[in-house]
């Protein structure tokens, strides 16, 4: 297994097949769908196959499955060089996994030029997982622009009415955020010695004046993806325009190249300054948390709300990774980090199943607007069903998974300072204005003038698969934690804690 280019092969497997993909489809679409869920299932089971090993190897806190580093332009310090720890192992396995699911919801929910349409998404994968296993700066600042082509395409075509506002909107953000980003990584070549991109050579060595310019240039870089406030405003445009499926690409992963960001180069590689001045970031994050929270309680839009949620969420990843590298003890580091972690993993999921019930909820009934979904039980029990379970995932209740991160990053909050025991308010925010909706949409009387279509079967399944993990993790949480753990330990390590 170790002589395979496993990371390689997850890489350019959805690139590469992206071509027989579209060209199936233009002699018949239902050949490109598919073909598409073949090769992202091919790619779920090699991510499968890569967790489980570090998995069983106790090894999350080093590079495994490294591949070089291999001369791309001799002479610049840019190398093919890829590897995985307990972060991106994680990240890479639940974008295998949300690839195939959208895959599937985009059956129902996509109707025109699919065959470009699935040549987009396997781009997407393949980029993506590359921009989580490298370990070049220049070669993960490729990926990073790659990742952007298809999701601006996505909205910009699949898009709602002002598609292509909501497009160029997000193209412009993003593109100076990561432009931003480069400069700071060529910063960090240019007074570092070795002068060199590569990740694990750059570790413990770039002195600090150049750590703080770097961090600032990665805050912006890394800030606008998350999105932290207030570099968020280009992401509920996004969201309300994109179609279901790309939504939950966009918060489920796209988001998630910002967390990682944070901690792979801004705790991994900048530690010294990040240590140091922690308590900006901790408190861009609690504003993040607090307003995506208190914004998301006035919407109407269903599919807003959603949006709004995801900005509420990952302002604990932010809080989370500072609170963790400045911790006063390795318990409160590795409550902080892993729970940052912990929170990717499972806003993934359960942001997931609400951004393609809402797509599922706009095409049967004809609106997201809260005021106008009455009754939802009655005329669309699977679907009432499938928003409260998935609401509560939303929510962070005890019986999922994402009640254990969010309350993983409180306490790692706590660790730190006692006062961020407000943010413990954040959780009973989101859950005032989910069971707002709910009663709204799902208890509310059916009016006799309004007929629904329900979901089918095969629809419900696809989305109850979203819930999947976070039960499994909620049981067992070490299987997410067990390699997430001795990378956050030795981050804070690394930083100068005991």
């Amino acid at each position: 297994m170790l002589d395979i280019p496993l990371l390689s092969l997850m890489i350019f497997i959805p690139i590469i097949g992206s071509i027989p993909v579209y060209l199936l489809g233009r002699l018949r679409e239902r050949l490109a769908e598919l073909a598409s869920l073949v090769i992202t299932i091919v790619v779920f089971a090699l991510s499968l196959c890569m967790y489980g090993s570090l998995y069983v190897s106790k090894e999350g806190a080093s590079f495994r499955f490294v591949e070089g580093p291999y001369s791309w332009l001799g002479g610049f310090g840019v190398d093919y060089y890829l590897g995985v720890d307990g972060l991106s192992a994680s990240l890479i396995l639940i974008s295998s996994l949300l690839s195939v699911l959208v895959v599937l919801g985009s059956w129902d929910l996509i109707t025109e030029k699919k065959p470009i349409y699935y040549f987009l998404i396997l781009l997407f994968e393949g980029s993506i997982i590359g921009v989580f296993c490298s370990l070049n700066l220049i070669l993960f600042y490729v990926f990073w622009e790659i990742v952007l082509i298809p999701m601006f395409f996505f909205i910009g075509v699949w898009g709602g009415p002002r598609r292509k506002y909501a497009a160029m909107k997000f193209l412009i953000f993003t593109f100076v955020g990561s432009v931003i980003m480069l400069l700071g990584f060529i910063l960090i070549y240019l007074f570092t010695t070795p002068n060199t991109f590569n990740i694990p050579e750059l570790i413990g060595k770039i002195p600090f004046w150049v750590q703080l310019l770097a961090s600032a240039a990665a805050f912006i870089g890394f800030g606008v993806k998350l999105p932290v406030v207030p570099f968020h405003t280009w992401l509920p445009d996004a969201h309300v325009e994109a179609p279901a499926p790309i939504s939950v690409f966009l918060a489920g992963l796209l988001l998630k190249m910002g967390g990682y960001g944070f901690i792979r180069v801004n705790l991994g590689l900048l530690a010294e300054a990040s240590k140091q001045y922690a308590w900006i970031f901790i408190a861009f994050g609690i504003l993040t948390m607090f307003y995506g929270a208190l914004v998301a309680m006035v919407q109407r839009d269903l599919k807003r709300m959603i949006a709004l949620t995801s900005i509420n969420h990952m302002g604990f990843v932010l809080l989370g990774s500072f609170a963790g590298i400045s911790a006063l003890t390795a318990q409160g580091a590795v409550y902080g980090i892993s729970g940052a972690v912990f929170q990717m993993f499972n806003h993934a999921a359960a942001i997931g199943i609400l951004f393609m019930l809402s797509g599922y909820i706009h095409e049967q009934a004809g609106t997201r607007n809260i005021d106008e979904l009455k009754g939802l039980r009655v005329g669309m029990p699977k679907t009432a069903l499938v928003l409260i379970l998935g609401s509560l995932a939303g929510m962070g209740v005890p019986m999922y998974s994402s009640f254990l991160s969010e309350w993983m990053v409180i306490l790692g909050a706590i660790s730190v300072n006692r006062w961020y025991a407000l943010t413990v308010l954040i959780p009973l925010l989101t859950v005032a204005y989910f069971l707002w909706m709910i009663k709204r949409t799902v208890l509310s009387p059916l009016p006799e003038h309004i007929h629904y279509h329900d979901m089918h079967n095969r629809a419900m399944i696809g989305l109850l698969l979203y819930l999947v993990p976070l039960f499994l993790l909620l049981i067992f949480p070490s299987l997410l934690l067990g390699i997430v753990d001795p990378l956050s330990l030795s981050l804070y390590q690394a930083a100068g804690g005991g």
